[in-house]
């Protein structure tokens, strides 16, 4: 999170966070906060930086009730999807939040951001158990699953959107929590695994795609996994070069996730039109209505921590952490 000095955007100083929000101050919470020595850009972000979160939420794993991450915007939902793929058997809320504008700014949304987070990172039902062991992302008022989110906006306070599943929570007078879509966790030990495989590529489809643009993406050394994102029900052109250069990339062990280009809702339908019959028929796995994001997170996690091939293209179309819906 960035407050302004001297015309500039600079990471925030949270090592008293109540100098910051005092409004936390009234909260029955006690909060603790940690910061990494160099703070970067959301649009940096990479694996590793991911690994650097979970290993150090995971450190402190039995200490706390609940985390929550302050990053940017732009990849928010990227490290939320990958963060659920790293904690197995999670039974604690790891929330995401951050703001559109700076802290400093008068009208900036961050400090309701960041305490309707903190309060849902605390809160608990009448089992005493949290009422979100999941990881979401908490932002303008409500809550997503962060696996299925995206960045929708960048200059509206509204800035994530789930159209394929719904809110997790709405934040009025009360929170308001949708118990039925939360997921339930388990009584197994919570899991890291932090093993993420870079080597995959996003491929997306136009009208007059240039053949070479598909051979070279296909033909990067070192290739393990492409996310397709295709037309509608997951429909793609038929040429015949098309098809030719996908099932060369499939014999030779790459996996091909089909997912649809409809950022507010739908899913990959393989099958009901004739030109996704022919993706399936050749290998490509259908994604359904799992989104970019989650996709590009999941394909990293499975190449990273599965070594069976049969395996990792079943897992892709099993839903692991909610991540999505399964026809």
């Amino acid at each position: 999170m960035m407050r302004n000095s001297e015309g500039t955007l600079i990471p925030v100083d949270f090592g008293n966070i109540y100098d910051q929000i005092p409004r936390l101050a009234a909260y029955d919470i006690e909060i603790e906060t940690s910061a990494f020595e160099n703070p970067i850009d959301s649009s940096d972000m990479n694996p590793s930086d991911w690994k650097r979160i979970a290993e150090e939420i995971y450190q402190q794993f039995d200490a706390y009730d609940g985390f929550v991450v302050l990053h940017g915007t732009d990849t928010m939902a990227y490290t939320a999807s990958a963060l659920s793929f790293m904690f197995e058997n999670l039974s604690k809320p790891i929330i995401l939040t951050g703001s559109q504008l700076p802290l400093d700014v008068p009208r900036t949304d961050g400090r309701r951001n960041i305490i309707n987070s903190v309060e849902i990172a605390a809160a608990c039902n009448s089992e005493g158990l949290p009422m979100i062991p999941e990881v979401a992302i908490c932002f303008e008022s409500k809550l997503y699953r962060g696996n299925r989110s995206y960045k929708n906006n960048a200059e509206g306070f509204n800035a994530f959107s789930s159209p394929n599943y719904p809110l997790l929570a709405q934040v009025g007078v009360n929170i308001k929590y949708n118990k039925e879509f939360i997921y339930k966790s388990n009584k197994e030990k919570t899991k890291l695994s932090t093993q993420m495989d870079p080597n995959i590529a996003v491929l997306k489809l136009h009208p007059g795609i240039n053949p070479r643009v598909v051979e070279s993406v296909l033909g990067i050394e070192g290739l393990k996994g492409v996310v397709l994102e295709t037309y509608g029900a997951g429909n793609s052109c038929k040429s015949e070069w098309f098809l030719h250069l996908l099932s060369n990339a499939v014999r030779q062990g790459v996996h091909v996730l089909n997912v649809t280009q409809c950022k507010e809702g739908g899913s990959v339908s393989e099958g009901k039109y004739e030109s996704s019959r022919l993706l399936g028929k050749i290998g490509v796995i259908s994604g359904y209505d799992i989104n970019t994001e989650s996709a590009v997170a999941k394909m990293m996690y499975l190449l990273g921590t599965v070594r069976q091939h049969e395996k990792i293209k079943s897992l892709l179309s099993t839903p692991l952490r909610g991540e999505m819906t399964v026809d």
